[in-house]
């Protein structure tokens, strides 16, 4: 590029950042459902030129609906491109709106692409000598570099001239369409030399200079790669035309008549509200000196950014001096791995005032690497100030990085705040939490991705493979963006009471007790485990001969093209539904669907459940055991639930099936050490008792207040019998009421769980709200609630929000109202087994720490290993806790048992 003073001028490839933004940012939508991840991903990159290009005149290019010139060339161009999403869809005109509202020249050219209009800009930037930056993503931009014109990434904040292209292709970009023609483009169908890959084209190149002079020369190319380039001479001249930018497209005005209008901002702040930026509508409304009262708390503006990475001591010393003095600090590690039972750390960060930040590297060891402090100085002089339990720390997800510092024996205490749990309880669908999506979503930022410095799959490089150069922004990001997100979301909380009583009595103080169960972990008995894999195995083949035998051939079961063939060719069985491609479907509900009348699909539903719990838990399980501990760890989430239950992975304890012989074989693999035994402690009914409390039906209160079996009593109300005369035949038809209503179960389901006419269930359904008056008029409520407020509440003032609720779409609404019935319920459940945990732990800490201690959780179950001596004042102590942990106008029943392993104790 030359040198000028004068700011360059940006050409912005808006349909690259479209797909960009769609595909690597998280999935955003407004309360009223609306999508607009994409949306909130392409306006922050454009604003974030500002940034990197001040006094810099953008214009933004899209494509144009409909085919270009480039179909007439050749009708299969870009003939294999899936239909955009209407997800995305949606999303491209209040984009194109937003843009235009910004003052932004917005350029959208029929029958040719954004790069032929972004090409003919750049050709004439060229030729009268003005500077050009071209923001995109698109490698075939590569073509048009010049001394005047350069590539930014701003997705990988990388740049490229003309040098930076002979560095990543090999080639100079007047042969770069040379290149495109020869290694051909899958995605957009062009046509290139059959097994002809970047290297190869590269060395021809390289050899011959273009193509015209490699296809010359030909005959000297030898082998089956020369008898490919020879066969492809002809459709090469098409290729190289339809991989060639155009650079003469009449447009309405030059590189150099470029000007922004003056930015609409009352446009804009209408646009921004009815999309729920809140940051946005805070920030225009400052700057119009306005306070707007439908905003929510305000938020800083993007502070300078200054990060610092650490390598000299007596800067270290400086930040641990000023760590101990802030009030508050955020906090993170950089680290090997995810799995927090063999991560080791890497390097830490640190920030105290917005936009200052310090990344402290000790473990990076790849070849080159600048030398660093010594690990265990840097974490020496930390221990006592990460133990100091007064000196409060604030980050994302601390129980990760609680985990891995106990593996360099330091116990962190003092989590004050977390950010991905104030987000969670702020609002548990409005977007993922981990801190990318929660950086976009509060802050308007694309923050630097792991994938963009470390690389993806197989070769991704851990961090402590990655260069200080691009690890220390990284790293000293994350603690900025932690510190701004807090200062962000707690005043939005701390403005609900009922949410913050939640987020500080119930979701924060969980943290330390889910980390002290993950690092204890849980013993298996991993030969119980193969022996039981075998037999699976010797199962799974005895249904697939049966499969066999019933299809009248052998065939494979997890093929769906020969299921298709063997179903509904062979077969002729009913055709429930298609798949996107017009195919009869042999996804898991259609066979569920089948096999209530055939034979065949329940052989094979049989076989794909054995198949998931082999490879899931009988095989894998064994393999998850630590090595140093002996023990299987787990991964308890706190924030992926929207109704606020715990999940857990690696393994997933919460998917283990109960009611089935197989999945009670895999929990007799959970022992309890020599000494104890395992006690389970878990809540009876706990669900049907919390709609007892909230409907406050008075059938329903005195069956649980009087302690009488609910499904017998149901059943009672329901047949009009003596609780006496009850038969088992009704005792579980009540109780697939029970389960069914606070489900949202239709008398459809209801019928086919029975086995009645649908008729019968419906009559059911109308004899049980007849009889339990107060849950109809719950279930109304709540409904109507719902649809009014956009959310729910359980019983401690959890939000469960519910996009879709208001939906146009019917079965969208549906589903939502079905949510609305059942969230108040599940999610008071998970706040009272939650309140529960807390209050267990510290109870056992304090006073029976080394008889007893927690270590699964499991839905409404506690899981305990407790010595043999102290069983029974441990399950005394276990049950009143647990019954105490919610005042409800029924009864919390508890029940615990004891076994050797996890399935006797159940």
């Amino acid at each position: 590029m030359s040198q000028t003073q004068t700011p360059p001028v940006v050409l912005v490839d808006g349909s690259s950042y479209l797909f960009r933004a769609f595909h690597a940012l998280p999935p955003l939508t407004t309360s009223k459902g609306q999508p607009t991840g994409a949306i909130k991903g392409v306006i922050s990159m454009i604003r974030r030129l500002d940034q990197d290009f001040p006094g810099s005149k953008v214009v933004v290019v899209f494509d144009a609906k409909g085919k270009t010139f480039r179909h007439e060339l050749y009708e299969e161009y870009k003939a294999h491109r899936p239909p955009m999403p209407e997800d995305l869809a949606t999303q491209i005109a209040p984009i194109h709106e937003i843009i235009r509202a910004m003052g932004l020249p917005l350029l959208i050219v029929p029958n040719v692409e954004a790069d032929d209009v972004i090409g003919t800009l750049a050709c004439e930037a060229t030729a009268k000598g003005v500077d050009v930056v071209i923001s995109t993503g698109d490698k075939d931009m590569a073509q048009l570099v010049s001394d005047h014109v350069t590539l930014v990434n701003t997705m990988t904040e990388t740049t490229m001239d003309r040098e930076g292209v002979k560095e990543k292709f090999g080639i100079g970009p007047e042969q770069i369409v040379d290149y495109l023609a020869l290694v051909g483009d899958k995605v957009d169908n062009i046509p290139g030399v059959e097994k002809c890959g970047p290297k190869t084209a590269v060395k021809w190149l390289q050899s011959y200079e273009n193509l015209d002079k490699l296809v010359e020369h030909a005959d000297e190319i030898k082998g089956k790669i020369g008898d490919n380039l020879r066969a492809a001479s002809e459709i090469l001249p098409l290729s190289r035309e339809l991989a060639t930018i155009k650079v003469d497209v009449e447009l309405e005005f030059g590189i150099t008549d470029v000007q922004p209008d003056e930015p609409d901002r009352e446009k804009l702040l209408a646009m921004f509200k009815e999309l729920e930026f809140k940051t946005w509508v805070d920030e225009l409304s400052r700057q119009e000196g306005v306070v707007d009262v439908s905003s929510e708390e305000s938020t800083p503006e993007t502070p300078e950014k200054h990060y610092s990475t650490v390598t000299d001591k007596a800067e270290f010393d400086e930040w641990v001096e000023r760590l101990k003095k802030a009030d508050i600090f955020a906090f993170d590690t950089e680290t090997t791995s995810l799995n927090y039972s063999t991560a080791e750390v890497v390097g830490v960060s640190f920030a105290i005032e917005p936009g200052e930040a310090a990344y402290v590297p000790f473990g990076h060891d790849y070849m080159g690497a600048p030398e660093q402090l010594e690990p265990n100085y840097v974490l020496g002089q930390l221990k006592p100030l990460l133990e100091d339990s007064s000196q409060k720390k604030v980050g994302q997800n601390l129980k990760y990085d609680k985990n891995v510092l106990a593996n360099h024996g330091i116990s962190l205490e003092g989590i004050t705040e977390d950010t991905m749990l104030e987000s969670y309880v702020l609002n548990s669908t409005a977007s993922r939490h981990d801190m990318d999506s929660l950086a976009l979503k509060y802050l308007g930022e694309a923050t630097i991705s792991f994938e963009s410095i470390a690389g993806k799959g197989a070769k991704q490089l851990t961090f402590n493979q990655i260069s200080l150069e691009q690890a220390g922004p990284y790293a000293a990001e994350d603690a900025d963006i932690t510190l701004r997100l807090h200062r962000t979301l707690r005043p939005k909380l701390a403005a609900e009471p009922k949410l913050d009583s939640v987020y500080q009595n119930i979701d924060l103080p969980l943290v330390p007790v889910l980390s002290h169960m993950e690092q204890r972990g849980v013993m298996l008995d991993s030969a119980t485990l193969r022996r039981h894999s075998q037999e699976l195995a010797i199962r799974m083949a005895e249904l697939e001969q049966a499969a066999h035998e019933e299809a009248g051939e052998p065939f494979n079961l997890g093929s769906p093209k020969q299921l298709q063939a063997i179903f509904y060719e062979k077969l002729g069985l009913p055709v429930i539904k298609k798949t996107p491609k017009g195919a009869p479907s042999t996804a898991e509900p259609v066979l569920q669907e089948l096999a209530h009348e055939y034979k065949l699909p329940h052989l094979i539903l049989e076989h794909r459940s054995l198949s998931k719990l082999k490879s899931t838990y009988t095989d894998r399980l064994p393999e998850m055991v630590s090595p140093r501990t002996g023990r299987v760890h787990t991964s308890y989430h706190q924030a992926v639930a929207a109704t606020g239950r715990l999940s857990s992975s690696e393994p997933n304890l919460q998917n283990i099936p109960i009611r089935t012989e197989e999945g009670r074989r895999i929990r007799q693999a959970f022992i309890a050490p020599e000494g104890y035994k395992l006690v389970a402690a878990d809540y009876s009914q706990i669900e049907l008792r919390i709609m007892a409390h909230l409907s406050g039906d008075k059938s329903l209160l005195k069956a649980f207040a009087e302690g009488k079996d609910i499904h017998r009593a149901t059943a009672a109300e329901v047949f009009d019998t003596p609780v006496e005369d009850v038969t088992g035949e009704q005792r579980r038809s009540a109780k697939a009421i029970n389960f069914g209503l606070i489900y949202g179960m239709s008398a459809f389901g209801l019928s086919r769980q029975l086995g009645v006419e649908r008729k019968v269930a419906q009559e059911y359904i109308d004899l049980y709200f007849h009889r339990y008056p107060g849950v109809a008029d719950y279930m109304d409520n709540i409904r109507k609630l719902a649809h009014d407020q956009g959310y729910v509440e359980t019983l401690f003032g959890r939000r469960l929000y519910l996009p879709e609720i208001n939906a146009r779409n019917k079965q969208m609404q549906q589903a939502a109202e079905r949510t609305a019935i059942n969230a108040p319920m599940q999610g008071t459940a998970a706040d009272i087994i939650k309140r529960a945990m807390v209050t267990v732990e510290n109870w056992l800490l304090d006073s029976h720490a080394e008889e007893a201690r927690m270590v699964m959780q499991v839905h409404d179950e506690l899981i305990l290993e407790v010595k043999e001596s102290a069983i029974d004042k441990v399950i005394a102590g276990l049950t009143e806790r647990m019954s105490k942990a919610a005042e409800l106008d029924v009864p919390l029943l508890v029940e615990a048992g004891v076994g050797d392993n996890w399935d006797e104790a159940h």
